[in-house]
């Protein structure tokens, strides 16, 4: 009989996050599951505290849950070594986060190529995909910039564009526009849309905009560690 979780991007199974505060435990997430299709655009929304960034660094390997499982294209993460996570987020899988976490002494071009530079690659082998994607993301005017010159929306832009050098399978963002304005924020979510629809690159997005949520192509609910 075929695994049916080939079928899904990402796949949650009853997932349990707790965190012990002395003698007290707290659990942040009750038994979440969920299905992601390769493809999909999806936004996870809920109020501060609800466990929708706990789920998010889940579901993408930056956290480990208590109990359940994670399996991303049908393969259980959860069972990975850190080492091998590690491996895995720089190779298959994208992050982009809120507060943009650039280099300050880097410019644009060598901060999109730090994940290939962290994984042993040469970035001469790569002008052609970085050229790309500065394009994509509309800083070809300010490719040897560093973040200080740059304006809060730009950075967040060389963020995408580092999240996507290594062509990944998903991207994860973590409130991207949480920290610009609404102008730029929807700047910023008409690009992550456009990637979603012209590359069909699956998006797991954290957000508490309901604006931002629109332009993804399903909105899930987490509200006190469950989904509604």
């Amino acid at each position: 009989m075929k695994n049916v979780s080939t079928h899904y991007a990402v796949e949650a199974k009853d997932i349990i996050k707790e965190y012990q505060m002395g003698d007290s435990v707290t659990r942040i997430l009750k038994g979440v599951s969920l299905q992601i299709a390769q493809g999909e655009f999806v936004s996870i929304m809920g109020p501060s505290g609800s466990g929708k960034s706990t789920l998010l660094y889940i579901l993408g390997g930056l956290d480990n849950p208590t109990h359940g499982s994670v399996l991303m294209n049908g393969i259980d993460i959860s069972k990975f070594s850190d080492n091998k996570k590690s491996v895995m987020r720089r190779r298959n899988i994208g992050f982009v986060f809120q507060f943009y976490n650039l280099i300050p002494n880097l410019n644009v071009e060598e901060n999109i190529m730090l994940p290939l530079l962290l994984d042993g690659k040469y970035m001469k082998d790569y002008q052609k995909q970085l050229a790309q994607i500065v394009d994509i993301v509309g800083l070809s005017n300010r490719r040897k910039h560093t973040p200080r010159e740059l304006s809060g929306g730009q950075q967040q832009r060389v963020a995408i564009a580092r999240a996507l050098i290594n062509n990944p399978e998903i991207l994860f963002a973590d409130e991207p526009t949480g920290n610009l304005d609404s102008k730029i924020g929807t700047e910023i979510m008409d690009l992550l849309r456009e990637i979603n629809q012209e590359t069909n690159r699956t998006i797991i997005m954290v957000t508490h905009s309901q604006e931002a949520a629109q332009s993804s192509s399903r909105t899930i609910t987490v509200r006190d560690g469950v989904i509604l």
